[in-house]
């Protein structure tokens, strides 16, 4: 494992303010890993529910728990929801003995328990693979090609490295959603997920898919609300309000790792990613994907007129409005779509990424980055003065 010292830091300040703490995120995202270096595996105070003697344990969770002090971990807990209101009892003891690090896989119904259960007591920390800051900027193309889990961006070899990515998408299917309540024939969700992949990037309308699969709306609908609520599929909302020009209000839908998105898609090298027609979307997903990951926006949109004007993102931080676009090109210019944005989305910058190495001014509030600037994690893009 690569170390992640960023997360590490936002789960020490969670647990400082705050006496449950949930570490949140997709199977294999390193969870555990993280897990393991506040409490080790072998200690009373660690409970790992896909372990047959963990469960054990916990067979009268009561005496499992009320008598520990310090940290306790109790990893994949979607697997024992009742444990929910114990964890409120505990966490209400007025001396306060233990604080508890809760690890969920994204089970769709993970989060709706915890906050019924845990209002108030609970703070939630997002993990994902490894980002770009993580891996660092030389390594930016493999990462874009074999995506952020730490399985795939590690594996000694491209073809390792795919099967992983099979294996782990027959798995989350065939074995991971029905332990987790979801009643969804996997061969159908494998279609539609592949399905999904050919409109990365492209704003979400539920006719063409349900017509493509013989399904009805709802019912793609259902589907994207399970791959959304496990972390493998972005829908980013869109940005409407009372202007003068029309606006686009359906979401855009994004898969989140790029790896996850180019096996879907048959892309099997650099050279597949290359010349494949989805390689500009892909690309942009990926840098949006990074985007968020770098800047921890409080909320992010992307912003359509049906006049042709457009933003890939929107991002609300500190009561700022930052517009981020993605120009896969030599060197962008300021278009009438970044005018329009600037004047209509009432921006405070405007950020535009793209390959190349060198930062430079496009007008007054519009800087042009290198997409690799993401890789400095600490570096405040929204505050930065730019040359």
């Amino acid at each position: 494992m690569l170390p992640r010292p960023a997360l590490q830091q936002a789960i020490q300040n969670a647990l400082r303010r705050s006496r449950i703490v949930a570490l949140i995120g997709p199977r294999q995202a390193g969870k555990t890993t993280l897990a393991r270096q506040f409490v080790p595996p072998d200690s009373l105070n660690y409970f790992d529910l896909e372990d047959p003697v963990s469960l054990l344990r916990l067979d009268q969770p009561l005496t499992a728990l009320r008598d520990l002090t310090g940290l306790v971990v109790i990893d994949e807990i979607q697997r024992k929801p009742d444990l929910f209101p114990l964890l409120r009892v505990l966490a209400d003891r007025e001396s306060l003995p233990a604080r508890f690090l809760i690890l969920g896989s994204a089970s769709p119904d993970l989060r709706r328990a915890a906050s019924e259960s845990l209002a108030g007591r609970l703070e939630t920390v997002s993990i994902h693979g490894f980002s770009l800051s993580e891996v660092g900027v030389k390594r930016m193309s493999h990462h874009w090609l074999r995506g952020g889990f730490p399985p795939a961006f590690l594996a000694e070899s491209e073809e390792d490295s795919l099967a992983w990515r099979k294996n782990f998408v027959q798995a989350l299917l065939e074995r991971d959603l029905p332990q987790w309540g979801v009643r969804v024939p996997a061969p159908a969700l494998f279609r539609f997920w592949m399905l999904l992949a050919h409109y990365h990037g492209q704003v979400w309308n539920a006719a063409e898919p349900a017509r493509a699969l013989g399904v009805s709306q709802p019912t793609v609908r259902h589907y994207l609300d399970i791959l959304e609520a496990i972390f493998m599929v972005r829908v980013l909302p869109p940005w409407y309000e009372n202007l003068s020009k029309r606006q686009v209000k359906a979401p855009k839908i994004y898969l989140r790792d790029s790896g996850l998105l180019h096996y879907l898609l048959g892309i099997r090298s650099e050279r597949d990613l290359s010349i494949h027609p989805k390689s500009g979307a892909s690309w942009e997903g990926y840098a949006i994907e990074e985007t968020l990951k770098a800047l921890t926006p409080d909320e992010a949109y992307f912003w359509a007129a049906h006049s042709g004007a457009e933003l890939d993102l929107l991002l609300i931080k500190d009561g700022r409005r930052i517009g981020v676009e993605y120009k896969r090109m030599d060197a962008p210019r300021l278009t009438v779509s970044m005018r329009s944005a600037l004047t209509d989305l009432r921006l405070d910058r405007l950020l535009v990424f793209y390959p190349g190495d060198r930062a430079y001014p496009l007008a007054e509030r519009v800087h042009v980055l290198p997409l690799s600037w993401l890789a400095q994690p600490d570096l405040d893009l929204l505050s930065a003065a730019f040359p």
